[in-house]
């Protein structure tokens, strides 16, 4: 599978991070910020390929909450497929990734059916409306949930539950809310700079 992607190249040994856009938004979104807190990094911004009334998307939905759970799953495996490749593609040992809503939502997907491919994730404003399958493979893997406590399109009580399914399969979790809805605010480009720069000492 093939996307329309933004691409900066990054020292060779360096991490690998990819960015996933919100509804509407596109490869540009997030990839500048990814590459200002990795400078060294690879970076990989693929473009989702579903449009809902020319907005971009990862998957199709039936309404606002609602996913077409086949196109979900065949779309996360896709996108599955391709970070794998470009995981080889740029010899990166160790892959982040961040998305925000329905960039979230597809990254969480594919963590859920191929967790060897990231290892630390960044879920801006997830929206998870199912009880996913058990998955041992993300025991160990860190995560960042960040959420608006009035957000009226990603409702708190099923942040919580994914968070809940997370530390139920032993990913290391942090979430960090503000009091707001749906938009991002600075405690989440904060939180998401320690996120990146903890991996960074890690290294």
């Amino acid at each position: 599978m093939s996307y329309h992607a933004a691409r900066t190249d990054g020292a060779p040994g360096a991490p690998l991070v990819f960015t996933f856009h919100g509804t509407g938004g596109d490869e540009t979104q997030f990839h500048g910020i990814a590459a200002e807190l990795l400078p060294d990094a690879h970076v990989v911004s693929p473009r989702g390929d579903v449009s809902e009334m020319g907005a971009n998307r990862y998957f199709r939905r039936t309404g606002e909450g609602v996913y077409d759970m086949d196109d979900l799953w065949s779309r996360a495996a896709a996108m599955a497929d391709f970070m794998a490749a470009e995981k080889a593609r740029t010899g990166a040992e160790r892959v982040l990734a961040l998305g925000y809503s329905n960039g979230a939502n597809i990254l969480a997907a594919v963590a859920m059916i191929r967790p060897d491919i990231v290892d630390d994730m960044a879920l801006m404003h997830p929206l998870i409306p199912w009880a996913p399958e058990p998955q041992a493979g993300l025991a160990g893997r860190r995560v960042l949930i960040t959420a608006g406590e009035r957000d009226p399109i990603c409702p708190a009580p099923l942040t919580r539950a994914l968070d809940a399914y997370l530390r139920d399969q032993k990913a290391q979790v942090e979430t960090v809310w503000h009091p707001g809805g749906h938009e991002i605010r600075r405690e989440e480009l904060a939180a998401l700079q320690d996120f990146f720069r903890t991996d960074l000492i890690r290294g």
